[in-house]
């Protein structure tokens, strides 16, 4: 098993990620052309080695050409970007996961919808290639966990787009709700919203214990030369032990009963939920006191995910209470692959058990696109699928 960990002794920002994952081997050719799917202009990566301190390490700046045509965008402006683009699913997915934990935050902050939210900086071109550039490099790595120390938020103030604060900033405090934290050691910013938010979107698991060998280690190059050495350091592990193809985890489940919505915007809801991360959500009919009918709507999610989602339900729900309970995922590995077939390309989901494939699921939306296309049916396109699968 290949695991990344990253040591966030001195904070983290979305270019001292890049420079740090670059470090520990990610092809940084490869890097910049993924970025150039986004199909947009205005930016270019420049890398370089540099140190802080006798560290050595790789920076990484995104570099904005020309600043005065810079835009601010909203959620749905990125969305866009990302979603038309050719990256794979996989980074669209992990990217949007990204951008939504800091829309949420703001949307927090300023008590509006997150549609509303204006991303300032952060909608900018620079950490629109730092957050999808974090998605890129998490893929080209391929470990089968990530997981991370506590993380330094530094001390002093910021001057940010609520005016000059103490750290942390709104939004990154906002962001490490229920995440081990540290503070103090500089009299900076040491992490950025973006930062926080690429860790708590990708992290597995948050600990200062690291057991597990380290085959590389790697530092990012941050923008200050301060006393503590302003670097990222990322560690590549192996578990040599025997893996096993199921994947246990803990997760929360909260489940809330409802007799008087109007089952319209429970759609919305749901929607709302999986944009903010849940790992599920779903709906079962259930009979009351009074023999009154009702809805129960459950929710499974990551501990640190909770109190985000439970905002989520008091806000677009007639609910006045959840109940929340502890339980335990065991799920079999999975990866998704790209078929092509006489239609098209098609997604597949599949999972696996002793090392063996048990289960192939076709991405439904693609097959839908490809029958609308052609002029077949969905099951011909699964049939043209299912067929191709059968020689991989």
């Amino acid at each position: 098993m290949r695991i990344l960990y990253y040591d966030c002794f001195a904070g983290i920002s979305g270019d001292m990620n890049l420079g740090a994952l670059i470090d520990l081997g990610v092809d940084s050719n490869y890097l910049i052309s993924e970025l150039e799917k986004l199909n947009i202009e205005g930016f270019h990566l420049e890398i370089k080695k540099d140190q802080r301190r006798g560290i050595s390490g790789t920076k990484a700046d995104v570099i904005i050409e020309n600043q005065e045509n810079e835009k601010h965008r909203h959620l749905r402006h990125v969305e866009e970007i990302i979603n038309n683009s050719t990256l794979s699913e996989e980074v669209k997915t992990n990217a949007l996961k990204i951008f939504n934990l800091i829309a949420f935050a703001e949307a927090k902050i300023h008590n509006i919808p997150v549609e509303r939210v204006h991303f300032h900086e952060v909608g900018a071109l620079d950490s629109i290639a730092d957050i999808v550039g974090a998605a890129i490099c998490l893929d080209y790595l391929k470990v089968d966990k990530v997981m991370s120390s506590s993380i330094q938020l530094g001390g002093g103030t910021v001057k940010c787009a609520h005016g000059i604060m103490p750290v942390p900033a709104p939004a990154t405090a906002e962001i490490v709700q229920n995440i081990p934290v540290k503070s103090g050691l500089v009299n900076h910013e040491a992490t950025t919203p973006t930062g926080a938010a690429i860790l708590v979107a990708m992290v597995d698991e948050f600990t200062d214990k690291l057991n597990y060998p380290i085959v590389k280690s790697a530092y990012g190059i941050g923008n200050r030369d301060s006393e503590v050495p302003n670097v990222l350091r990322v560690f590549l592990c192996e578990d040599k032990k025997k893996e096993s193809d199921i994947i246990i985890e803990e997760a929360t489940v909260m489940e809330c009963n409802i007799d008087d919505m109007n089952p319209e915007h429970y759609d919305f809801l749901l929607e709302q939920l999986f944009e903010a991360g849940a790992s599920d959500a779903w709906l079962s009919p259930i009979i009351m006191k009074k023999s009154r009918p009702a809805t129960k709507l459950s929710v499974l999610s990551k501990e640190e995910l909770v109190e985000k989602l439970k905002q989520i339900i008091f806000t677009n729900s007639t609910s006045l209470g959840i109940r929340e309970y502890q339980v335990r995922k065991n799920m079999l590995k999975r990866e998704t692959v790209e078929v092509e077939t006489e239609y098209g390309k098609v997604h597949v989901k599949r999972s696996f058990l002793n090392g063996k494939p048990v289960h192939s699921k076709p991405e439904f939306d693609d097959c839908r696109e490809l029958a609308k296309k052609n002029k077949v049916s969905i099951a011909e396109i699964e049939r043209a699928v299912n067929q191709k699968l059968t020689e991989l």
